[in-house]
C-alpha cells in the first residue's frame, strides 16, 4: 500500500461516516446519503493532488452532489404518477397501520429542518456531526468570524419552528 493509499484510507476512516450522517440528517434518506458519500471519496481517490483542506473539499463536493442528486429525484417524482411509479419500483405498498407508526419526533425534526433556511440547516448539521468552524466555513463559502453568529441564529429558528412543528403533528 502506497502512502497515498494509506493517507487516503486514514481520511476516508475518519471523515466518512460523519459526512455520510451530515448527509443522510440533511435529507433524512439513508440510501441517498450512502451513495452521495460514497461518490465524493471516490472523486477525492481520483485527483490527481489532495486538496488543501480535505473536510471542506469533502463538503463542498458533497453538497453540490446531494443538491443535483435531490433535484434529479424531484424531477423524476413529478414525472411519475403514483401508479407508474408503484408499477416501476414493484413493491408493495405498506399496510396503513405501518405507515402510522412513525416517531412523533423524528417527523417534527425532519419537518423543522425543511422550514429553515438551508443555510442554517447545514450550520446545524455540520456542526452537529463535529466539523469545527474553519470546516463550515470553508464548505459553505463564509467568513470563519461569523459561524458563531450564524450557529446561534440557526439554532434559535430551528428552535421556534421544531416547537411549531411538535405541537402541530
Amino acid at each position: 500500500m502506497s502512502d497515498g493509499d494509506r493517507a487516503f484510507d486514514a481520511l476516508f476512516r475518519e471523515q466518512h461516516p460523519r459526512l455520510f450522517r451530515y448527509l443522510h440528517r440533511l435529507g433524512g434518506d439513508a440510501e441517498l446519503a450512502a451513495d452521495v458519500s460514497q461518490e465524493t471519496f471516490v472523486r477525492l481517490y481520483r485527483r490527481s493532488e489532495p486538496p488543501d483542506d480535505p473536510a471542506a473539499w469533502l463538503i463542498t463536493v458533497a453538497s453540490n452532489l446531494f443538491r443535483n442528486a435531490r433535484a434529479k429525484r424531484s424531477r423524476r417524482a413529478r414525472l411519475l404518477t403514483p401508479e407508474r411509479g408503484a408499477s416501476a419500483v414493484g413493491d408493495a405498498v405498506p399496510a396503513p397501520d405501518a405507515a402510522l407508526v412513525s416517531d412523533r419526533r423524528r417527523a417534527a425534526v425532519r419537518a423543522a429542518l425543511e422550514t429553515i433556511p438551508e443555510r442554517d440547516r447545514r450550520i446545524l448539521l455540520l456542526r452537529a456531526e463535529g466539523y469545527r468552524y474553519r470546516e463550515i466555513a470553508a464548505a459553505l463559502h463564509l467568513n470563519e468570524t461569523s459561524i458563531g453568529t450564524l450557529l446561534a441564529r440557526a439554532k434559535r429558528a430551528f428552535r421556534s419552528a421544531f416547537g411549531e412543528a411538535y405541537h402541530a403533528s
